[in-house]
């Protein structure tokens, strides 16, 4: 096997707005695998400040030639990948997904199922991302009109009043039997605050609020999901999290409603699995997001998705985020996304 990689950094049509700031550019990089003639592609992406296996381009840069020259050498391999990258998630996630298109004929098809046949499709969540008031009330009404039945917002960067009456705006509009709110705060709230959040959101019938606190206070995130009337879903508080034992110790202290999965973020695609296993396990029910990705991680996701029976919206509807972006047949239409067309 030869490999390598390569720099495709991607731009953003308009600022991505959080409650941790703007994005307006974002680092990708791409592994690509050949053998025997065929070569693999994975896409590495990371999210500054998020990825814990990124501190800036030149020191990934580094992790990703190491990976490489271990592919080379031969002492990185499909059946240890896992176990040497467990650290580097990102990196983990871009390697996997490489070795196997290699071994599927290296048509970007990264789990043969229903999905990469373009038998079936996922359900997926509108996002809305933050903005002033006039650009959040212009997004909310795209998705409606797009077909969407879950819509999920962004809060924590504005006023929470003004981002409470937009929801309140929906909610009056349309009730939770046909449309679904979410909401995701990226722990914008104290854990004072989080209580007061939480009891107004559920006289708005929304469905859940992800990260309401920063992560790493598992004793107030605990307390959050014992009281709260809104469900709380899990996302950065897995970052970081590698070991079976540390992620059976998480789920077991906090106990929240739902987890999120960001294969990028949680353990490419082996770790994605584990916590689903453990997820399961402890009646915690998850759902799939992509962590930014371009089309190539964007489709590895969804296939990896549909290897589930998750009736769930997933957050899988990040492919029109920017002015160019790697050709593909994923297909976003009437709040689903499929393959059209598929490559055989």
């Amino acid at each position: 096997m030869k490999a390598r990689f390569e720099y495709t950094p991607l731009t953003f049509k308009r600022p991505a707005g959080t409650s941790r700031g703007e994005l307006t550019t974002k680092h990708s990089w791409l592994i690509l695998i050949e053998a025997n003639g065929i070569t693999g592609t994975g896409e590495c992406s990371i999210i500054p400040g998020l990825s814990p296996d990124f501190e800036s381009p030149g020191q990934y840069e580094t992790l990703l030639s190491d990976a490489v020259t271990a592919i080379n050498n031969g002492t990185l391999t499909p059946e240890n990948a896992a176990v040497i990258l467990y650290r580097q998630p990102s990196v983990l996630f871009g390697v996997e997904c490489a070795f196997r298109d290699v071994q599927n004929g290296g048509n970007k098809v990264y789990f043969d199922n229903a999905f990469s046949r373009g038998q079936v499709s996922i359900p997926i969540n509108g996002l809305i991302w933050m903005g002033n008031e006039s650009f959040m009330q212009e997004q909310i009404e795209q998705k409606l009109a797009g077909g969407f039945s879950t819509i999920k917002m962004k809060i924590g960067a504005i006023d929470f009043e003004t981002e409470f009456n937009l929801l309140k705006n929906i909610r009056s509009r349309y009730d939770s039997t046909m449309i679904t709110l979410r909401v995701d705060a990226n722990g914008a709230f104290s854990p004072k605050k989080a209580v007061r959040v939480l009891k107004r959101l559920a006289e708005l019938d929304i469905h859940s609020i992800e990260q309401p606190i920063q992560a790493g206070q598992w004793d107030a995130m605990q307390e959050l999901c014992r009281i709260t009337p809104t469900p709380i879903a899990l996302d950065e508080e897995l970052i970081g999290i590698h070991t079976r034992d540390e992620k059976i110790r998480l789920l077991s202290k906090i106990a929240p409603q739902f987890i999120i999965l960001k294969p990028s973020l949680h353990g490419g695609i082996s770790g994605t699995k584990e916590w689903i296993e453990l997820a399961e396990q402890h009646a915690i029910t998850w759902w799939m997001t992509s962590a930014l990705e371009s089309n190539i991680g964007l489709k590895a996701i969804c296939e990896l998705t549909a290897e589930y029976s998750n009736p769930l919206p997933q957050g899988l509807g990040t492919g029109s985020l920017y002015v160019s972006n790697f050709e593909s047949n994923l297909t976003v239409e009437n709040g689903m996304i499929f393959l059209k067309n598929p490559l055989r």
